[in-house]
C-alpha cells in the first residue's frame, strides 16, 4: 500500500479566531501553523490567506508573502493554494495564486449551497476556464468534490481535455449543502473515481477522524486542519494544526500505514521532484 499523504488545511476562508484562537491570519501565524503541521508529518499545506485582521483575500502578493515565508523554513513542503476564494469573488480574482506557478492548486468541480443565501458558484464554464489555466501553467489540480455529481463533471471535462489524467480528487464531506460524512457516502465516492486516480478525504467537523481512518484503511490520503475542524476531540479545542496531524499519524501507525514525505508525495501524485 502507498504511503499516506497528509494535507493540512491550516486556516480556510471562513473559520476565525472566535472558533479557535490558534487560527492563523498573519504571515508569521501561518508559518507557525504550517510548521506545526509539517513537523508532525504533513507533506502538503493547503493554503488560504488572510489580511492581518482575518479578512480572506486571493491577492497573489499576499499568497507570495506567505508561501515564500513557509518555504524559507520548509523548502521541501508542497504548498497547494486554494482557488476557492470566498463567495462573490470573480474567476480571475480567485485564480490569482496560480500566477505564482505552484505545483498544485485546488479546482472546485461544482456549485454548492453553503447555507442561507450563500452560493459557492462554479459553473461549467468556470471549471473549464480554471482547468485550462492550470494546464497552461503546469499546475496539477486537486479536484475538490462535494458530491458525486462533481466527480461526474470532472470526468466529463477530463474527456474533453480540460483536466489531465491521472486525476487527484479531494472528497470534501460533511459540508452544509454537500454529501454527508457517512461511511456509506465515502464508499460511494471512492467507487466513482477512475482506477488510476488518487484521492484525499477531508471530513468536516465530527467527520474528520472517522473518515481519516476509512481513507487510511482503504489506501487513500487524508486532509485535516483548522479549515475543516478546530477540535481535537469533542469539547477539546486543538492547540495547533500540528495536533490534528499528530492524531492522524497515530491512527496511521495503528493501522499500518507509513507517512509520506513531501518527496514521496510528489512521486505518488506525479509531480516533478524538487
Amino acid at each position: 500500500m502507498e504511503k499516506l499523504i497528509i494535507t493540512a488545511a491550516i486556516c480556510g476562508a471562513e473559520v476565525t479566531k472566535e472558533h479557535n484562537p490558534a487560527v492563523p491570519y498573519t504571515v508569521e501565524e501561518c508559518v507557525r501553523e504550517a510548521g506545526s503541521a509539517i513537523d508532525a508529518g504533513a507533506a502538503i499545506i493547503h493554503l488560504h490567506v488572510r489580511e492581518d485582521d482575518g479578512t480572506p483575500t486571493q491577492d497573489k502578493n499576499r499568497f507570495k508573502l506567505v508561501m515564500d515565508a513557509i518555504h524559507a523554513k520548509y523548502p521541501d513542503v508542497i504548498i497547494q493554494p486554494s482557488t476557492g476564494g470566498a463567495v462573490g469573488m470573480s474567476n480571475d480574482e480567485r485564480l490569482q495564486p496560480t500566477e505564482l506557478k505552484p505545483e498544485m492548486a485546488t479546482l472546485d468541480c461544482g456549485t454548492l449551497n453553503f447555507g442561507g443565501d450563500e452560493i459557492f458558484e462554479n459553473t461549467e464554464n468556470t471549471i473549464k476556464y480554471f482547468g485550462e489555466k492550470m494546464i497552461e501553467r503546469d499546475i496539477k489540480p486537486e479536484l475538490e468534490v462535494f458530491d458525486k455529481s462533481m466527480i461526474d463533471m470532472a470526468l466529463r471535462l477530463g474527456k474533453k481535455g480540460y483536466i489531465k489524467s491521472p486525476m487527484h480528487f479531494d472528497f470534501v464531506m460533511g459540508v452544509n449543502g454537500g454529501i454527508s460524512g457517512t461511511l456509506r457516502d465515502f464508499v460511494f465516492l471512492r467507487g466513482s473515481i477512475p482506477a488510476d486516480a488518487t484521492y484525499t478525504v477531508a471530513g468536516v467537523g465530527r467527520f474528520e477522524f472517522p473518515l481519516a481512518a476509512a481513507a487510511i484503511i482503504d489506501g487513500g490520503h487524508v486532509r485535516v486542519g483548522f479549515e475543516d475542524n478546530t477540535m481535537l476531540a469533542k469539547g477539546v479545542p486543538a492547540k495547533s494544526n500540528g495536533e490534528l496531524v499528530e492524531k492522524v499519524v497515530r491512527l496511521a501507525n495503528e493501522l499500518g500505514r507509513e507517512i509520506a514525505s513531501p518527496a514521496e508525495a510528489r512521486q505518488i501524485l506525479g509531480l516533478k521532484q524538487k
